[in-house]
């Protein structure tokens, strides 16, 4: 069974014609259960409410109208979503890919329950091998690097072996050591890696995935040490670790960081590719730019004229209005969607990963134990314990 079953006409389209959403991120909820340094969007989204169940079905249909591939279930903590099954399965209904996002919060049965409507692939937010610098950057809740390894082990044992399972790691002055040996980690284990760094922003203007807290940049003094980190992981790419960024991205990673223009837009007149390519969807059901940037009008995606009104000039024209403006984020998945449709050599590489039968994707069968036991042994060996 392929990666994306009976999806590849539609990915191969968003790529061609660039002008139908190869991804949407869908925040189903602001809630938390954690408190992360680098988040906001518990106090970004707070004056939403959530969209209902038959809401995400519309959604569900209407993203299968305009050709959607892959829609990311997020949040907030999208398993605090009692319907987050439902509608993952809608998504399945439609045609369309989901992949599930969690802190580690999922539970076995939910998990189960994931798997057995065919929805498997999951990303789980883990920035240290090291118990203590992963609670501290959750908020300071104890045991929350262990409730994600024990989430992780048992998606190892349900999850189909050939799943895309990634590790989203953000990159901050905190962890910084630590990066190559979450990547060591993952591989171990069957697991990928997909690295963001930290955002900033100020307390009057709030973003969902921006940090108000200064000491989440980055200072001259060890934009060098940045430099040889992202050598390294590029390094240990090549090698056949399991990183999942390109070196477009990774470049840019540098340059986000070291306060320099970025990259990645270049080939579409300095803009991100919203919302021809990929767009989010908000708590409430509303189309926004991305995660950041909301548009000036309402346009509920589980509305019947949702599908003509994404497609004319007066929703494009507010988007562009707003993109033009923005200085362009490094969060990942986006810019990753334009430098895989853009750029040759990582368009080869994201084929290899998802349309061959999962040759590359092969989870490993461990226990809990076994796990942690890995995550130690790596922190060891790299001097970080």
């Amino acid at each position: 069974m392929s990666f994306f079953e009976g999806g590849l006409s539609k990915l191969a389209l968003s790529t061609l014609t660039k002008d139908y959403p190869a991804y949407v991120q869908f925040y189903v909820t602001a809630r938390c259960n954690l408190t992360c340094e680098q988040c906001n969007i518990i106090y970004a989204n707070a004056d939403q409410e959530e969209c209902t169940t038959e809401q995400a079905y519309k959604i569900a249909e209407n993203l299968a109208k305009i050709g959607t591939s892959v829609v990311l279930l997020t949040g907030g903590e999208p398993f605090v979503r009692k319907d987050i099954v439902k509608i993952a399965k809608a998504m399945m209904d439609n045609g369309i890919h989901p992949r599930l996002q969690t802190n580690g919060l999922a539970s076995r049965k939910q998990l189960e329950e994931m798997v057995a409507i065919g929805a498997h692939d999951i990303s789980i937010s883990l920035d240290s091998v090291l118990p203590d610098v992963q609670d501290q950057i959750n908020g300071g809740f104890n045991n929350s690097w262990e409730r994600a390894i024990n989430t992780i082990s048992m998606v190892n044992e349900i999850f189909p072996i050939n799943s895309f399972c990634v590790f989203g790691c953000v990159l901050a002055p905190r962890n910084i050591k630590h990066i190559t040996s979450v990547i060591k980690f993952a591989t171990a284990i069957g697991w990928w890696v997909s690295l963001v760094p930290a955002h900033q922003t100020e307390t009057t203007e709030p973003r969902s995935f921006s940090t108000f807290d200064n000491d989440l940049c980055f200072h001259p003094d060890q934009y060098e040490e940045i430099r040889e980190v992202l050598e390294e992981v590029k390094v240990l790419r090549d090698e056949g670790y399991n990183l999942y960024d390109s070196d477009e991205y990774l470049d840019d990673i540098y340059r986000f960081v070291t306060k320099q223009p970025i990259q990645w837009r270049r080939r579409n007149g300095g803009l991100c590719d919203s919302p021809n390519l990929y767009f989010a969807i908000q708590p409430n059901g509303d189309m926004s730019v991305c995660c950041d940037y909301r548009l000036p009008e309402s346009y509920p995606v589980f509305s019947d004229d949702f599908p003509d009104k994404y497609r004319t000039e007066i929703v494009r024209n507010e988007v562009t209005a707003i993109t033009s403006e923005c200085s362009g984020c490094m969060y990942g998945s986006f810019p990753e969607i334009s430098i895989s449709t853009r750029f040759f050599v990582p368009m080869l590489r994201r084929a290899k990963l998802f349309l061959f039968d999962g040759v590359d994707r092969q989870l490993k069968r461990l226990s809990k134990q076994e796990i942690i036991d890995i995550a130690d042994s790596i922190a060891v060996d790299a001097g970080l314990k």
